[in-house]
């Protein structure tokens, strides 16, 4: 079993039970325990759970990216409407814009007044709220459905070749080693499909995410050009994460 999916059954096992032992994941496995102690320690240092003695207890916001993406997640819902109100700004009519599938990007859809505006998602959830703006261009990628988003290899060239003016991007964490990063694989390449069709690349994420890590990595932080969060976010990690190319604004 290769590593990352030994990691995603671990997490899953956490988010089930509280807490996991060494003993019992290196019997389940079929791996050492010193193999299972090097997970760990790997989770813990991307913030995803917290060792002790003889195994690990899950963190209790750790909750929030494994819920089936086809539940709208309301946690830190007025730092994601307040990341919303700010991102709207960037938006001006007749532009050409991506809402990345996620959250915080339905709250934007849902802000955005029903204007000359082209918006292109992959979101059922952001389509739903955008379908009755009649003013308002949806384009859609083909593919499958996934939960709430539709994915399919077959849109990825086309996605690339389109003029995307800014990209509203989503991440389930910001972390200054590991980048951006999310837990299912399947998006990766859609979003990196989105990053390659934009000129402009916000990431919409509230102050919860930094310091963070998922599983998989899908873009560098010098790939983006702000990240747009909420003024939760302390100025200690905004001096940290600044001192690369990327700008944070904290959204009042």
């Amino acid at each position: 079993m290769l590593a990352a999916a030994r990691h995603q059954m671990i997490l899953e096992r956490l988010l089930a039970e509280g807490a996991v032992r060494v003993s019992e994941l290196s019997e389940r496995f079929g791996v050492t325990p010193k193999t299972i102690r090097e997970d760990l320690e790997k989770l813990e240092e991307k913030g995803l759970l917290r060792r002790t003695h003889g195994g690990a207890v899950a963190r209790a916001e750790e909750a929030e990216p494994m819920l089936p993406l086809q539940i709208p997640n309301t946690k830190h819902l007025p730092e994601k409407e307040a990341i919303a109100r700010h991102a709207l700004t960037y938006i001006q009519p007749g532009d050409v814009i991506a809402l990345d599938a996620g959250s915080t990007t339905l709250e934007i859809a849902k802000r955005l007044p029903n204007e000359p505006l082209t918006v292109l998602t992959n979101d059922l959830l952001i389509m739903q709220e955008l379908i009755g703006k009649d003013r308002i261009r949806l384009v859609v990628p083909g593919g499958y459905r996934q939960r709430n988003v539709l994915i399919g290899n077959e849109a990825l060239d086309w996605l690339t070749r389109l003029n995307v003016q800014k990209l509203f991007l989503s991440a389930t964490g910001i972390h200054e080693k590991y980048g951006l990063t999310v837990f299912t694989g399947e998006l990766i390449e859609l979003k990196k499909a989105y990053m390659a069709s934009a000129k402009e690349i916000y990431c919409v994420a509230d102050h919860t995410k930094f310091g963070r890590a998922a599983l998989l990595t899908f873009a560098s932080i010098d790939e983006i050009d702000a990240i747009l969060t909420d003024a939760g976010l302390d100025d200690e990690t905004v001096r940290r994460f600044e001192g690369g190319s990327v700008k944070i604004e904290r959204a009042l």
